[in-house]
């Protein structure tokens, strides 16, 4: 689990569980359905099976321990942190679409938390009514009208649409975790923004298990439904052939 798979992921998995695990029902046997946006399937399912096996070993082993031994008032300033890096670079994506009210309010965001809020370790904008509006350039693209291109899952990274993998670079060099130069620090970091991340979606996670038929069709789907939504600040045109794969 990334920061690819927020929190926010959490709380679209467990508005959509019903919906998604009805949508999520295998084909009979014998009959194979190729989804329109999933067309390297086989070799997806595959890779998913990689990450949820090495998830169960250890990823989520170990995000249970540390929620366990972490005060929430200190995971919760963890978080915090990693998220006002990342706000910097929603602010530049908010520019690059082209909406400056939200870069605006991102920029305040990101000045009142690091300023008054001990480089962001403590949440204030939030309180004073900043709430975070976060973008990243696989959006970015999107709102450029680049297609999402065919869905795939990374190994490690998870689930991705064509178009966000190749924007994740560019993600990833905004984030908090690479800007250390030692080597040790940056991994550090990203096992630490990692634990962090799994330790928040431990809920969820455990909600898909109960509910979907097909887990890796739910994610599939979810994923897929929330990066359109995001793509329309949560208004998405209704799909037509312009949405396909390209």
């Amino acid at each position: 689990m990334t920061r690819g798979t927020s929190l926010v992921i959490a709380t679209a998995l467990a508005a959509s569980a019903s919906q998604a695990a009805q949508e999520s029902t295998p084909a009979p046997a014998g009959e194979r359905v190729v989804h329109p946006a999933d067309p390297w399937e086989p070799l997806n399912r595959r890779v998913f099976a990689f990450n949820e096996g090495l998830d169960k070993a250890v990823v989520k082993p170990v995000a249970g321990a540390y929620r366990q031994a972490v005060p929430e008032l200190m995971r919760q300033g963890v978080e915090n942190v990693f998220g006002n890096v990342t706000d910097v670079w929603s602010v530049l994506n908010h520019l690059l679409q082209g909406k400056p009210q939200p870069a605006a309010e991102m920029t305040m965001r990101v000045l009142v938390n690091t300023g008054f809020g001990l480089a962001g370790l403590l949440d204030i904008a939030s309180e004073a009514g900043l709430h975070r509006q976060p973008e990243d350039f696989g959006q970015t693209l999107g709102r450029w009208g680049m297609g999402p291109g065919p869905y795939v899952v990374l190994p490690f990274f998870g689930p991705r649409t064509l178009r966000d993998a190749a924007a994740l670079p560019l993600d990833w060099r905004a984030s908090l975790q690479s800007l250390p130069r030692e080597p040790r620090v940056r991994w550090s970091l990203s096992g630490l923004d990692t634990v962090q991340t799994r330790a928040g979606l431990l809920d969820a996670t455990n909600l898909v298990d109960q509910v979907a038929l097909d887990k890796y069709s739910f994610v599939r789907d979810s994923h897929l439904s929330r990066r359109r939504s995001l793509v329309y600040d949560g208004d998405p045109p209704a799909e037509d052939a312009d949405d396909a794969p390209r």
